[in-house]
């Protein structure tokens, strides 16, 4: 059973920085690409970012392309989101998933989600 555990969210001002981890347990996710997601109250969880399993290809959702970047470091088991310039609009909480879709449903688990505010 693969377990994943996102960290690095908090509480900052716009035009703050924060990076955002997820490691994965129980199972090398070296060769899946991966993907982090958003969900803000009462919306729907929101692609922001994805990469391949070698770290050579990502994507970015347009709302915060040259503002994130997603990469990996396989032999942590980690994926990492940098997030700079950060807006208000983008508070939410920030989950990650193996896979390589830009929609939710393309994901068949979740960490629990690390929480991100931003005050304006």
């Amino acid at each position: 059973q693969v377990q994943l555990v996102e960290s690095g969210g908090g509480l900052v001002q716009a035009g703050d920085s924060l990076r955002l981890s997820c490691t994965a347990s129980g199972r090398a996710l070296r060769w899946s690409a991966m993907g982090w997601f958003r969900q803000a109250p009462g919306k729907e969880r929101e692609f922001v970012a994805g990469v391949d399993w070698s770290g050579g290809s990502t994507s970015y959702a347009d709302s915060v392309k040259g503002r994130f970047t997603i990469s990996r470091d396989n032999a942590k088991n980690t994926v990492y989101l940098q997030m700079d310039s950060l807006k208000p609009e983008d508070t939410a909480v920030y989950y990650c998933g193996p896979g390589s879709s830009n929609l939710p449903a393309g994901y068949s688990y979740w960490g629990q989600g690390t929480q991100v505010t931003v005050s304006s």
